[in-house]
């Protein structure tokens, strides 16, 4: 019978470790995603906003490259053209379509008000998995996306917009990532691999990606077609990183992109997509005052609204969790 104390105490012992691990990486990458969209507005200034996709998803894919080999190597796998594949389509979906339209939508639209509508992916996921992949939505995460979407529509204010174009390229952004995060989470199901490794090879794959559409829009007839959308001809890789920015590009690319995708994704692994889901639910919260503390953005009381409102549907996500988790160990 002691022995059995020993291993319930041991056991016992993990499982709190592992839930403080993963309290630590809520907490990073929630404020590393808070300052993201900081970050890329004053940067945008800079770069070409394309430009400033690729270097960052490059850089951050390759801070994740040898922590992913390490382990490849110890689980003794190596990749496929089915791999390479798998990692070609998440990396077109994130990067090229909507990590591109995000960088765009931040530069037309207030910083926080575009961190608040890539939050609600969580709930556009949920609602893409309910109808194209028949997964079912218990009570307490229907509620939440509820919540999120009400919340939503208080802080974009439908009914008064100012900057419509913006708005809509936010909306297509987090639309777009949630698909990214489901054909991850299929992906990874699928193949085997943990969240470290499909963050890791979709960026570099994305950013491979983007880089080939970069160089087509220096041929010169591609050139000429696209000199009417501003940004997308001509698009340049690495002009305009000096000195005084080089601590801001990689701050952007080693560890808003790299380290908080990657620590999203381990969050997922280990704890479940409703707990790492709270990362973007905490996030509306947290962004919009680090914009005002930062780039002096106001707050309207129609954002404060709607951010309780998003607020009240994580914690009925994360009670609704709770309670599966008790349940499941009856």
């Amino acid at each position: 019978s002691g022995k059995m104390v020993d291993e319930l105490i041991l056991k016992e012992k993990e499982v709190l470790s592992l839930k403080l691990r993963t309290l630590i990486y809520v907490i990073m990458s929630t404020f590393l995603f808070s300052s993201m969209e900081i970050a890329l507005k004053i940067a945008g200034g800079t770069f070409n906003p394309i430009q400033l996709n690729f270097v960052r998803f490059l850089l951050g894919g390759l801070l994740l490259l040898p922590f992913t080999l390490q382990r490849l190597r110890r689980e003794q796998r190596h990749l496929t053209g089915r791999d390479v594949a798998a990692f070609s389509l998440t990396g077109f979906s994130c990067v090229l379509v909507s990590m591109t339209l995000y960088q765009l939508a931040i530069q037309m639209s207030l910083p926080a008000t575009i961190a608040i509508l890539l939050s609600a992916n969580p709930a556009f996921g949920m609602l893409i998995g309910l109808v194209l992949l028949k997964e079912k939505m218990s009570r307490t995460n229907t509620l939440a996306v509820i919540l999120t979407l009400a919340g939503l529509l208080v802080i974009v204010n439908p009914f008064n917009l100012t900057n419509p174009m913006g708005i809509t390229l936010g909306l297509l952004s987090s639309i777009t990532f949630a698909i990214y995060g489901i054909l991850t989470r299929l992906s990874s199901n699928k193949l085997g691999f943990g969240g470290m490794t499909m963050t890791c090879f979709s960026f570099i794959a994305g950013a491979i990606e983007l880089g080939i559409f970069m160089a087509i829009t220096h041929i010169p007839a591609v050139s000429q077609a696209l000199s009417g959308l501003q940004g997308f001809s001509d698009v340049p890789f690495f002009q305009g990183i000096t000195w005084s920015n080089i601590l801001l590009v990689a701050y952007i690319s080693f560890f808003v992109t790299g380290l908080g995708f990657g620590l999203y994704f381990l969050v997922m692994e280990e704890a479940g997509v409703p707990i790492a889901s709270l990362i973007f639910f905490i996030k509306p919260a947290l962004a919009p005052i680090l914009s005002l503390i930062v780039l002096g953005d106001p707050i309207h009381t129609n954002t404060i609204v709607g951010i309780i409102i998003i607020l009240i549907g994580s914690v009925v996500t994360l009670t609704g969790e709770r309670i599966a988790t008790r349940m499941s160990r009856k």
